[in-house]
C-alpha cells in the first residue's frame, strides 16, 4: 500500500471513530483534544474530509495480487 493510501486510511478511521463517539455518546474527540472549531481542529476536520474523498478512489483500484 502506498504511503498516501495508508495516511488517508488512517485519517478516515479517525473520522469514523470520532463520528461514532458523537453518535453514541455525544462526545466530539477532536473538539475535546484541540478545542471547538479552533484552527487546528478545523485542519483536522478538513484533512479527514479530504481523506474520505481520496478513499473513494480505493473502489477503483485493482485489489488482485500478482503472485510470482
Amino acid at each position: 500500500m502506498k504511503t498516501l493510501d495508508t495516511i488517508a486510511l488512517l485519517l478516515v478511521i479517525i473520522g469514523a471513530v470520532n463520528w461514532g463517539l458523537i453518535g453514541f455518546f455525544q462526545f466530539d474527540l477532536v473538539a475535546a483534544l484541540f478545542g471547538t472549531l479552533t484552527t487546528f481542529s478545523r485542519i483536522v476536520y478538513a484533512l479527514v474530509g479530504i481523506s474520505g474523498l481520496y478513499a473513494i478512489s480505493f473502489f477503483g483500484k485493482d485489489r488482485r495480487r500478482v503472485e510470482d
